[in-house]
């Protein structure tokens, strides 16, 4: 498995990043993850949606929980052609509990506690902490990559609007 050294920081401290490198054009990599009603996930159960993937470190954390609350408001733009999931290492059951208590509906959340599929075939897992560095993905219909962005600084919020606006382009 490949390692990026320094691919991503932590309020300035290196981190190591586990797994490739997800590029535009990349057929996403199939993971499996766990719902908050602890049944299996995969990418595989949103074929015909367009999906924004954010991998983020915690949501319980202050830059993941305006992250994950930023999307579930931009997402009734979107409309039903749109999913948007939001993958962490935190357990499903702080997911639903976190989600109920934010009032996030429109938002997806997905755990990759269990084997860390997710973090390792994208390319996300944070070797030191064994938590997913913040990534933003957009996968077309047809199941390739349209848009990412790894953040250099994982306290850093995503670029929002280049996010929504390669979804949108896919619609």
């Amino acid at each position: 498995m490949s390692e990026r050294n320094g691919a991503a920081t932590f309020q300035g401290n290196p981190l190591t990043l586990v797994g490739s490198e997800i590029k535009v054009g990349d057929v996403a990599p199939n993971c499996v993850l766990v719902a908050n009603d602890l049944s299996s996930a995969t990418l595989g159960d949103y074929i015909g949606k367009v999906l924004i993937i954010a991998s983020v470190p915690s949501l319980d954390t202050p830059v993941c929980d305006m992250e994950t609350r930023r999307f579930n408001s931009e997402a009734a733009a979107l409309g039903d052609n749109v999913q948007i999931l939001t993958v962490s290492m935190d357990l499903p059951f702080a997911q639903g509990r976190w989600c109920g208590a934010a009032g996030v509906e429109a938002v997806q959340t997905l755990s990759d506690h269990k084997d860390a599929s997710f973090g390792l075939g994208w390319g996300t897992l944070i070797k030191e902490l064994r938590l997913l560095t913040r990534a933003v993905f957009v996968v077309g219909k047809d199941g390739k990559v349209a848009y990412v962005e790894y953040l250099g600084e994982i306290t850093e919020e995503p670029n929002y609007a280049a996010a929504l606006a390669a979804a949108k382009s896919l619609i």
